[in-house]
C-alpha cells in the first residue's frame, strides 16, 4: 500500500475525481476531470490535506502561497495548521486599485501549494510571480499530479514538485 493511499481513497470517496469525457483548461481532451475544489470544501478531507502539506512544508518557509482558485482554501488550511501566513496569487494582474497580483502576507520564502497540476503552467507563473517580488521560492506541492509534465516545466528553475497523490495511483485504486 501506498503512503498516499488513504488520501488517493478518499479524493475518489468524495467525487474530486471524475471519468468520462472532459476538455481541460488546456482544451486537451482527457478521460478523467479532477476536481479539487469539491474536496477542499469538505472540511475532513481539507484537513487531511493541509496536514499532508503541512508537513512536507520546511520549517525555514515564512508563508504558504496559492494561485486563485483552487489552491486558496488549500493555503489557508495550510497556513492556519502551520501557523504562518498565506498569499494568494492572481491569475492576471488586478485593473483596479493597486494592481496588484498577490494578495495576502508575503514572506523572504515561501512554498506554493496547488490543487492539481498538469503542465505546470500555473506553477510556473506563481514561481516567476514571487520571484519577481524577490520572495525565495522553496519548493512546489500539489494534491494531484496528472504526471503531464509538471514536475518538469519546474525543474529548470530550481523547483521540485513534490505530489501527495499521483493520477497513475489514483487509476489503480480505481480498478
Amino acid at each position: 500500500m501506498s503512503s498516499h493511499e488513504p488520501l488517493a481513497a478518499a479524493l475518489l470517496t468524495a467525487g474530486a475525481v471524475k471519468f468520462g469525457r472532459f476538455t481541460l483548461t488546456s482544451g486537451k481532451q482527457s478521460d478523467y476531470y479532477v476536481n479539487l475544489k469539491a474536496a477542499a470544501a469538505q472540511p475532513d478531507l481539507l484537513r487531511d490535506i493541509a496536514r499532508a502539506f503541512a508537513a512536507r512544508i520546511p520549517p525555514e518557509a515564512g508563508c504558504v502561497a496559492g494561485m486563485e482558485l483552487g489552491a486558496v482554501p488549500l493555503a489557508v488550511a495550510t497556513s492556519l495548521k502551520l501557523g504562518i501566513p498565506y498569499t494568494m496569487i492572481r491569475k492576471q494582474a488586478r485593473g483596479h486599485g493597486t494592481g496588484s497580483r498577490i494578495e495576502g502576507a508575503l514572506a523572504q520564502t515561501a512554498v506554493i501549494v496547488e490543487d492539481v497540476a498538469t503542465t505546470g503552467g500555473s506553477l510556473v507563473q506563481a514561481v516567476e510571480v514571487l520571484r519577481e517580488l524577490d520572495v525565495e521560492v522553496l519548493g512546489a506541492l500539489v494534491v494531484v499530479d496528472r504526471q503531464e509534465g509538471a514536475g518538469e516545466a519546474l525543474a529548470p528553475l530550481g523547483i521540485t514538485l513534490e505530489p501527495l497523490v499521483r493520477i497513475s495511483e489514483l487509476m489503480e485504486l480505481r480498478k
